[in-house]
């Protein structure tokens, strides 16, 4: 039986949830090896819309783009937790950015801050999806950290490397607490965050 593993990344427009798609499926086919394909969707509006972006991974070709039962789900504010959370299956992973995220369905949900450390550490909140990126590499193992680290350096714009790496490392650095903490206490809440 062929492996499939369906990610969906949301929230709202402006997020960067399609670059963080891209990057992610880049990571996952060209540095990784693996089948995979990404399909995005985002409202009329440019901006505060909502906006999803799917990968889906398999070890054989892929005949359906689309993410279905999904595996991980990645809400970046509220609706999208509220919108999509039914589509996981029983034993699928919900990373919610708790900055936004605060009314949460399900028991041992990640609870990760990615807008306020984004804020806080870099003052601006444009990283916040590489800060979720590098989370999704140490929560999951769909994507390993090098992989992640090689797609995210070669899609940002030059200049912005070193600030983009940063933010990488201390999404890693939350995802491995996370985890962690997941493992021992079956909730998963990281609010003092100063990795």
């Amino acid at each position: 039986m062929s492996y499939r593993y369906d990610i969906r990344l949301s929230g709202s427009g402006g997020q960067g949830l399609i670059l963080m798609g891209i990057i992610l499926a880049e990571a996952i086919g060209l540095h990784d090896g693996k089948y995979v394909a990404q399909t995005q969707s985002y409202g009329p509006e440019a901006r505060g819309g909502s906006s999803k972006a799917e990968v889906v991974v398999s070890d054989e070709e892929i005949d359906y783009p689309k993410a279905m039962k999904l595996d991980l789900l990645v809400a970046m504010n509220q609706k999208s937790c509220d919108d999509y959370s039914m589509d996981l299956k029983s034993e699928g992973v919900l990373i919610v950015d708790s900055t936004f995220v605060t009314q949460i369905p399900l028991q041992g949900a990640y609870r990760i801050p990615f807008t306020r450390m984004a804020r806080e550490k870099f003052k601006r909140d444009m990283v916040a999806n590489i800060i979720a990126l590098g989370a999704i590499s140490k929560v999951t193992s769909i994507v390993s950290p090098k992989a992640i680290e090689s797609a995210v350096l070669a899609r940002v714009p030059k200049g912005t490397e070193k600030l983009n790496r940063d933010a990488l490392r201390m999404g890693m650095r939350a995802g491995q607490k996370a985890k962690q903490l997941m493992a021992s206490s079956a909730v998963s809440l990281i609010e003092n965050e100063d990795t």
